[in-house]
């Protein structure tokens, strides 16, 4: 495999993955209003999810994702109407697009329930988990549902380099995103 063709899996996984990486920064803008765990919390006092998970966060971020992908399939059908670039068929793409998209946020919504569990604070660094928990939400709907295609475009052969390239970016990914929502004022933190 020459450079040209590895720095092509590695992308190719980054522009699939993007209606993943778009919801959490999306809920942050649509969210407010009822929680997802509607307050409640459980037998050791603390809450399920905290007041940073709501309703309005969780569709519009997911919506958001949703809606990046289809644009992204727009664009590349101008190149390969019959692929969508790894998207596959349309009935298809639109399941894996709300996998990726819900799913990325099922993963921060599990972050968050492992650090109430923890007793770590709403807005407190949870290294590891909270760079990863997204992705690792995506990929376990997506891959509960569509296993052929998370295996064939992030595990197969060569694209393997798709993934270790997507686990090594984001780290800085999740970094810029909390440091403009900071500067923004969308978030109180800038981690």
């Amino acid at each position: 495999m020459d450079v040209a063709g590895i720095l092509t899996i590695m992308l190719s996984g980054l522009w699939l993955f993007l209606p993943a990486m778009l919801p959490n920064s999306a809920a942050v803008i649509f969210g407010g209003g009822t929680p997802v765990d509607f307050g409640r919390s459980m037998k050791d006092g603390r809450r399920i999810l905290g007041d940073g998970k709501t309703w309005r966060g969780l569709f519009g971020g997911a919506l958001s994702g949703v809606l990046l992908g289809i644009l992204l399939i727009g664009i590349s059908s101008f190149w390969d109407p019959s692929d969508y670039w790894g998207y596959g068929p349309f009935w298809s793409n639109v399941g894996i697009l709300l996998c990726l998209s819900f799913g990325a946020l099922f993963g921060d919504m599990l972050g968050s329930f492992l650090k109430r569990r923890l007793g770590i604070g709403r807005g407190e660094k949870f290294p590891v988990m909270d760079q990863y928990d997204f992705v690792i939400g995506a990929f376990i709907v997506t891959g509960v549902l569509f296993p052929h295609w998370v295996y064939g475009n992030y595990i197969e052969g060569w694209n393997i380099l798709a993934l270790l390239f997507l686990l090594a970016i984001m780290f800085g990914v999740h970094r810029v995103a909390n440091n403009v929502a900071y500067r923004w004022g969308l978030k109180d933190e800038p981690w």
